[in-house]
């Protein structure tokens, strides 16, 4: 990607941020119950009318929608997303105690899925159609069936209860409480990845210049693990990006299990309470870091791909 293309999609998720803003606070705006009410709950005081009233009116509540969309709006451009009723906190403090453990449960995820997901595809390729293939078919079809928490709760089962190896309680520290979390999102995705994987090889290996060099003697293995493996690896980069914008934001249920303390459990935290605060400014971070990640993949195929050099 050159600077315009780069500029233009920057643009882009200056315009899609906007949209997605626009669209949360509407739906938050247009949602049941008073956020003034949940604020003194989640202080366990009983207000009277009056003070709610007088609440809302210094907090801007009663004004037009579209003066308090601009007015959040405008906030928000300078790093202020207000305050969360129910943890009494500056939103953007609570998003960024939660980034790290997030990010670290993201990562140790896709390095155990990583680790499961290729070597099962390329050697389901490699025997096709043999016995090794139909075992790899047969696990990923198991783990693409197996939702999330139930994966969750059989691990914990397992590996807590039972043979009492990991923390039944994440704290998000240590390698042992990150590791179930982690192995839980990872099982599903290394199923759908092992297919993927499966799939671009097999698409290489029938490629011309497998035939070519075979042909001229060159090694199997050779060709393998220096042709047809960084080739087939390629698409799948795309995937993996999207793969790590999903989990930063698709970690509720997990974390909830294991009671992690990322971005998930303090979204559901978020929408249990009606804090809408907390919810908008989750959504937009989720966004935000989605569509950047997106476009760094984009951008790195030109060092990856030399093909893509080529066309520049």
């Amino acid at each position: 990607m050159n600077k315009k293309q780069i500029l233009r999609r920057i643009m882009q998720i200056v315009i899609v941020l906007v949209g997605i803003s626009f669209v949360t606070f509407l739906l938050t705006y247009l949602s049941p119950g008073d956020p003034v009410r949940n604020m003194f709950s989640a202080t366990g005081v009983m207000p009277t009318e009056e003070l709610v009233q007088q609440t809302r009116d210094e907090m801007g509540l009663n004004d037009p929608f579209f003066t308090q969309y601009f007015r959040w709006l405008f906030n928000c451009l300078h790093g202020n997303f207000g305050k969360s009723y129910s943890l009494n906190k500056p939103v953007v403090e609570l998003l960024a105690a939660r980034v790290l453990p997030t990010l670290k449960l993201t990562l140790m995820s896709l390095i155990l899925m990583l680790i499961m997901a290729v070597p099962l595809g390329v050697v389901s390729a490699l025997h096709k159609d043999g016995i090794a293939d139909y075992i790899c078919r047969a696990l990923t079809f198991v783990g693409c069936a197996m939702p999330n928490f139930w994966v969750g709760l059989l691990l914990m089962l397992l590996l807590c209860v039972k043979i009492q190896i990991f923390p039944v309680i994440a704290s998000g520290g240590d390698f042992k409480s990150l590791f179930l979390p982690a192995l839980t999102l990872a099982i599903a995705m290394a199923s759908k990845y092992t297919r993927q994987v499966r799939t671009a090889v097999l698409e290489e290996l029938s490629q011309d210049y497998v035939i070519g060099a075979e042909a001229r003697g060159v090694k199997r293995s050779t060709i393998i693990w220096k042709n047809v493996f960084p080739n087939a690896l390629l698409p799948l980069i795309t995937m993996l990006g999207l793969s790590v914008g999903s989990l930063l934001g698709g970690t509720s249920v997990v974390e909830v299990i294991f009671s992690y303390p990322g971005l998930g459990n303090l979204a559901v935290t978020a929408i249990t309470s009606s804090d809408y605060n907390l919810i908008q400014g989750y959504v937009l971070w989720m966004a935000l870091i989605y569509m950047v990640i997106n476009l760094i993949v984009d951008a790195s195929y030109v060092y990856i791909d030399p093909r893509m050099r080529l066309k520049r």
